[in-house]
């Protein structure tokens, strides 16, 4: 057998992992502030897709955003490494309110394209890394609890939770309400979640006494099998950017502009019930061949995209879709832990990472092109044309992904999270 489900005795539950004591003081508010994040880009492109009638300006200012968010997240996580989650947290919301107000003011008022660009740079460099702090305090709650690896499997689905009710409550506001009103919202939202989160002192990681210390280790990128994983999250960038452009398209084209939260609900479920289902699962199949067989799945369900002509077939597709990009994420970040040592390993994963917001702003600008100057679903061919060139580099590189025996390795979690070594 490939696989065999992890019983109940060999792994705490989320029951456990929620009556840890002070868990929900950092895990309300910790869920309300990441909510924005899932709504930045779709709230943008709606906006600026309504104020320019154009996908292409849409889309490249939203890349514009990703790009940054992109670039400038690694060192926000440095500075609250050196400085403390809150010390970082409040003045980093307060410009990000500050910016996305000023992008929607300057999309209502017609503004030119640079000039939205300009807005979108601290707009997106200014995304409080909530994910990232919410695991860090799971991390002095827990420290060497058997609870870490529940924690981490709780928090991916938490975090693709955002991505089902994040896209439907944008849409929902800019179509109901006012084409300003979700980026709006998503600023109002990030500053209110942030600073409550923000308040929960007692949680917070301590700042490490030796701040000042010069540590010299080679890059993660040294590593040939991290530059090959890099190709891969910039192909799963691809689906969920041109998912985003795509989806938008769709229901404008068929009169339903309201159905494009809930298709990409669909997708985004899709994406959080696989990653529970790889949760459970001990598995026997080395990472390599999963990625592999995985990344595979992927790339032949996103080249029928382009192929769906009702919103049954493209809903179908979504989630088939969505089922395929967790287990390549979970997959690919099980991989760093055999590939990296553990002196460039966070730098690692923030490569990972990075690679999927490039491969979305990517996507977002391409896709907006091709709707704009092609036909009506021309943008699902950005995430057939991303996840093939990956899955081509894949195959031919695979031996870079050999990894150093240090143990079984088990996936927990989806997405952007490390995954947990069982010995």
């Amino acid at each position: 057998m490939a696989s065999t489900v992890t019983s109940k005795a060999s792994r705490p539950g989320y029951g456990q992992l929620l009556r840890t004591r002070g868990a929900w003081t950092f895990l309300l508010p910790g869920f309300a502030a990441r909510q924005p994040f899932a709504m930045l880009t779709l709230s943008i492109v709606l906006l600026v897709r309504h104020t320019t009638g154009s996908y292409g300006a849409a889309g490249a200012v939203a890349a514009v955003t990703g790009v940054s968010m992109a670039l400038f997240a690694p060192y926000s996580g440095r500075l609250a490494d050196r400085h403390g989650q809150r010390a970082v947290l409040l003045p980093g919301v307060l410009v990000h309110t500050l910016a996305g107000a000023s992008l929607t003011a300057l999309a209502l008022a017609h503004a030119p394209l640079w000039a939205l660009f300009a807005a979108a740079v601290p707009t997106g460099a200014s995304v409080p890394q909530i994910g990232p702090m919410v695991r860090a305090r799971w991390g002095v709650k827990l420290k060497d609890s058997p609870l870490m690896s529940t924690a981490a499997a709780f928090e991916s689905v938490t975090d693709e939770l955002t991505f089902v009710l994040g896209p439907l409550l944008a849409t929902a506001l800019c179509t109901a309400v006012a084409p300003a009103a979700g980026l709006l919202t998503e600023a109002a939202l990030t500053l209110v979640g942030g600073v409550l989160f923000a308040a929960q002192k007692r949680t917070q990681p301590a700042v490490a006494a030796v701040t000042h210390a010069r540590v010299e280790h080679a890059s993660a990128l040294r590593v040939p099998g991290v530059r090959v994983l890099i190709v891969s999250f910039l192909g799963i960038g691809s689906v969920f950017g041109g998912m985003q452009v795509s989806l938008s398209a769709f229901s404008q084209s068929i009169g339903e502009p309201g159905l494009n939260g809930v298709l990409y609900g669909v997708f985004a479920a899709g994406n959080m019930l696989s990653g529970i289902v790889c949760g459970a699962i001990a598995w026997k199949v080395a990472p390599r061949r999963r990625l592999v067989i995985g990344y595979t799945a992927l790339a032949l369900a996103a080249s029928a995209l382009w192929t769906a002509h009702s919103v049954a077939v493209l809903a179908g597709l979504g989630l088939l879709v969505g089922m395929c990009i967790a287990p390549s994420l979970i997959t690919g970040y099980t991989l760093v832990e055999g590939l990296v040592p553990d002196s460039a390993r966070t730098e690692a994963f923030t490569w990972l990472t990075g690679a999927v917001a490039l491969g979305q702003a990517a996507a977002v600008t391409v896709a907006g092109q091709l709707e704009d100057r092609l036909w009506t679903g021309a943008g699902f061919l950005v995430p057939m044309a991303g996840t093939v060139l990956a899955l081509v580099t894949l195959l031919s590189l695979r031996s870079w992904l050999v990894t150093r025996p240090s143990g079984r390795t088990v996936a927990r979690g989806v997405g952007h999270r490390a995954p947990v070594t069982v010995d």
